[in-house]
């Protein structure tokens, strides 16, 4: 019997929706509320992002491999930002929540692109602060610009294979029983798992992602602040220790707001029961708070970046009253 079903399974025509249907806060309440949240967050996102981009460029000190760091986490942050929240709004602000099938596919690639660039830069990052540390005499024999470029350039084309290669195998896919995606925006779990044709090796993909975006780079950060750590007790002076561990402050801050919410949304579904609509609202907020708070982050915590905004204020005849508490 299971070899007739396989036959027939076989010979079912190949079905590709013209569109798929985005669920997602369908079923929540007060959920226009949300938008007008989410459309802040949007604009202190696109504004914060720009404004460590421009930054970076426009001043030549900044050139270093830390602040290449912090320049490809803000573009990746600045890439997502804009392909999940406009879309988003549109969708279910204005009742739009029919989507193309090319669309969706193309919505699929670029905020898992630019998701994939956050998690591996930020593991890139701790690698640094982890050479600046540990090995301070070799820091700049070993991590200099052509280091770092290289590193940068290598997981924006790891990225665009590995993502790619995830949405291409979607496209292998037969969608005749349904096209309700039951998430926010175009997910690749949602989607593959209402195909009516073997999903096993997009299941396969979906767990190599996660293995690759999530656990291995926090795996890799953890390792660096424990070798951090051990670094620092070899310090003899807790004023040392301190200057040490302040380098990192920024980077621990914006490691803990990118992977916190999506380990602990991920661990609830698996070890227990999750209400869809609360999974939607913490993958959502997982996906878009992490970009607003990151050049905030960075801009109250970074000396370099408090001084270059104080000169452009200077040059505009701006006084700026003292702020207490911040790095000197």
């Amino acid at each position: 019997m299971s070899v007739v079903n396989s036959s027939l399974l076989q010979n079912v025509s190949f079905v590709r929706p013209e569109y798929f249907f985005i669920s997602g806060f369908s079923g929540i309440p007060y959920s226009k509320y949300y938008f007008v949240f989410l459309l802040f967050v949007y604009i202190v996102s696109v504004c914060g992002n720009s404004f460590v981009l421009y930054m970076i460029l426009s001043n030549r000190s900044l050139h270093i491999p830390k602040y290449m760091g912090i320049f490809n986490l803000a573009l990746s942050d600045f890439g997502e930002t804009n392909a999940l929240i406009p879309n988003l709004v549109k969708t279910f602000l204005f009742d739009s929540q029919y989507i193309s099938y090319d669309a969706c596919l193309a919505n699929m690639f670029f905020i898992f692109f630019f998701a994939g660039g956050q998690s591996l830069t930020l593991a890139a990052m701790a690698y640094d602060r982890f050479i600046a540390i540990c090995l301070p005499l070799r820091y700049h024999a070993i991590v200099n610009n052509s280091f770092m470029f290289v590193t940068l350039t290598a997981i924006w084309l790891f990225n665009l294979v590995t993502i790619g290669t995830m949405v291409v195998l979607v496209t292998q896919l037969s969608f005749c029983k349904t096209i309700e995606v039951k998430s926010f925006f175009c997910d690749h779990g949602p989607i593959y798992k209402i195909a009516c044709n073997d999903t096993w090796i997009n299941s396969l993909m979906a767990n190599v992602c996660i293995a690759i975006y999530l656990y291995a780079p926090l795996t890799a950060i953890v390792l660096s602040y424990i070798g951090i750590l051990l670094a620092l007790t070899k310090i003899t002076t807790w004023e040392g220790r301190l200057k040490a561990l302040k380098t990192c402050v920024s980077h621990l801050l914006i490691v803990g707001v990118f992977f916190l919410p999506v380990v602990s949304t991920y661990l609830a579904a698996t070890i227990s029961y999750l209400h869809p609509n609360a999974r939607i609202i913490n993958t959502s907020l997982s996906a878009t708070i992490p970009p607003m708070l990151n050049p905030i982050i960075y801009v109250l915590n970074t000396k370099e970046f408090r001084e270059f905004i104080m000169k452009i204020l200077k040059k505009k005849n701006i006084t700026v009253p003292q702020v207490q508490g911040l790095e000197k």
